[in-house]
């Protein structure tokens, strides 16, 4: 486990990946990248401080995100087992791609405490057979994740 995902960071950052599933959530329902949700806000938050700072993981996450979004969903789309991506309850998905993201990009993250990040956020928000659904494709995805970080860092 890395030293940022230990104590109170821990909740920290939970706190953060929630509000970047927030983020994805939303923007697929308004049908715009989660990147310009965050520059409403930024503008927004210099005026009226009630919407939150957008700033931290959550930024990072829901950036990450909208960068590789179709490197990551067609990822997903391939683990998937008698499931279409489309097809899957809108926060499933949103919790799929955070961590399919950090699974294949955040280097400073455990494989394990994304892949139980995401199982508490599926727990907490989606259905009662969410959480089991998106470990056992987050489990598939994680074994490719050691490669496509080592030649993220060769970059």
């Amino acid at each position: 486990m890395s030293t940022a995902d230990r104590g109170g960071e821990s909740r920290g950052r939970h706190r953060q990946r929630r509000r970047a599933v927030d983020l994805l959530f939303e923007a697929e329902a308004k049908g715009v990248p989660a990147t310009e949700l965050i520059a409403q806000r930024r503008e927004i938050f210099a005026t009226d401080d009630s919407v939150g700072e957008m700033t931290g993981y959550a930024v990072q996450l829901a950036e990450g995100v909208t960068a590789e979004a179709d490197q990551i969903e067609a990822v997903i789309a391939a683990r998937l087992q008698n499931w279409e991506f489309d097809r899957l309850p809108a926060v499933d998905r949103a919790i799929l791609r955070l961590g399919t993201w950090e699974l294949l990009y955040a280097s400073d993250v455990d494989l394990t405490v994304v892949i139980d990040e995401a199982v508490t956020l599926a727990t907490e928000l989606s259905t009662d057979d969410s959480p089991a659904f998106v470990n056992a494709v987050l489990d598939r995805i994680a074994v490719l994740a050691p490669q496509v970080r080592a030649a993220a860092e060769r970059e």
